[in-house]
């Protein structure tokens, strides 16, 4: 479990640059689907069983991609100023490491520090210790990511990019224990969430499924200071009623209820006032699809810290597989 996990929170993929993590993913299950393809925008379509009296074409997506900043100018003395691919915070930034897909790496840095604000994210620069554009290693248009190491905390996991690794994880270690299904399974580990929710939206008109669900993570309340706590580690994964991006399918919600009852897990429901899912974007596909999301709670989200509860981890792969496996009404 843990030696797959940190392998795919180590791989370099933000977004539209996802190649490195499908590739590990497809070495790691190649021999588990039925199916497998790999679509124009990138992402790795696989398919397992086929459809039966009953049952349902089901699409679970896990997004590959990870957020990063990209390279717009390198400065004469070499210091190479970003923008963000995806949801980086101007906050998280600060005397942070980022790498470069070639192996450099850097430290984030702002000029124009004023009375303790917070710096605009057009203001960073990343010091890759060159002290030339000449001899800057890297160039405009290069993508990076923050550095982080994973860390086994016993009971919790920390990393750059659980974000959305653990849910690729999680699909990965659900479709390996699907021994038998009505349905016919598309997990589909996609590109280019973190800027707009496109992969999945590609995935889904290819697929039409007739259910979506995504696997993701989602906000945790439980440390100081949080005054909405309805979503703790611990407490098992987390079934989505509404994001920025999807109002849950309240009948499909009722049956992954239904599959939580029936297995003794435990869950939680989840309202998000923003963000969203690739749920999002599959319930949009074609004429509509209904969707819904299994979510694990994260603490420190879009940070190279992101934290999770194995417990938690574990029982969404029970829950999925659970679901999956029976005729959903």
């Amino acid at each position: 479990m843990k030696e797959l996990l940190q392998k795919l929170t180590a791989a370099f993929g933000p977004s539209g640059y996802e190649t490195n993590v499908r590739e590990l993913i497809l070495e790691t299950i190649k021999n588990d689907v039925d199916e497998y393809r790999v679509d124009a925008l990138g992402n790795l379509i696989t398919r397992k069983g086929t459809l039966k009296e009953n049952g349902k074409r089901i699409m679970i997506s896990a997004h590959m991609d990870e957020i990063g900043l990209m390279v717009t100018h390198v400065d004469e003395q070499g210091y190479a100023y970003v923008t963000n691919l995806g949801g980086v915070r101007p906050l998280n930034c600060m005397s942070n490491r980022v790498i470069f897909e070639n192996g450099t790496e850097g430290m984030l840095c702002a000029r124009d520090l004023e009375n303790g604000k917070i710096p605009a994210l057009n203001q960073y620069f990343v010091d890759t210790g060159a002290s030339s554009r000449e001899n800057c290693e890297v160039k405009i248009g290069d993508p990076c990511v923050f550095a982080g190491n994973f860390v086994d905390m016993g009971d919790r996991w920390m990393s750059k990019t659980m974000d959305d690794r653990i849910g690729c994880y999680i699909a990965i270690e659900a479709l390996k224990e699907l021994k038998d299904s009505p349905n016919e399974i598309y997990f589909v580990f996609s590109v280019q969430e973190e800027v707009g929710l496109r992969g999945a939206k590609t995935a889904a008109y290819s697929i039409d499924p007739e259910i979506g669900i995504a696997l993701d993570v989602t906000m945790c309340f439980d440390t100081p200071g949080l005054v909405e706590r309805n979503l703790k580690f611990g407490a098992g994964p987390c079934i989505k009623a509404k994001d920025g991006s999807l109002v849950g399918t309240p009948w499909l919600n009722n049956a992954i209820y239904d599959a939580a009852e029936r297995a003794g897990i435990p869950y939680q429901i989840e309202v998000l006032r923003g963000a969203g899912t690739d749920a999002g974007a599959i319930a949009l596909s074609r004429s509509g699809v209904p969707s819904s999301a299994i979510s694990v709670a994260c603490r420190y989200v879009h940070t190279p810290s992101e934290m999770v509860d194995v417990n938690d981890v574990n029982q969404a792969i029970r829950l999925l597989v659970e679901f999956v496996s029976h005729e959903i009404k």
